[in-house]
């Protein structure tokens, strides 16, 4: 599974957000190879879901096939943790 972790310019909050989607893999025992990336990029990447704050969802949302997960707080593990695991059961 590929997760983009996305945010305006790809480089600050975006890793932020990755490095919060990883731990969360780890801890659910998600195989999922996750990239950040900046918004304009991410409407070409092929992946399966994309996590980004509530403002760019919706910039996304008409120019995506894919899930969207807003994400309120990008460190907040818990709040990561169970959009991955609404991904997981999407999967299923």
């Amino acid at each position: 599974m590929k997760i983009l972790a996305v945010c305006g310019f790809g480089v600050g909050s975006s890793m932020v957000l990755k490095m919060t989607i990883d731990k969360a893999c780890r801890q659910l025992g998600v195989d999922a190879e996750v990239e950040n990336t900046d918004l304009t990029s991410a409407r070409g990447v092929r992946c399966d879901a994309i996590f980004t704050s509530f403002e760019l969802a919706e910039e996304l949302a008409s120019s995506v096939k894919v899930p969207l997960y807003p994400i309120k707080k990008y460190m907040d593990l818990e709040e990561v943790k169970e959009s991955v695991e609404k991904l997981i059961r999407r999967e299923i």
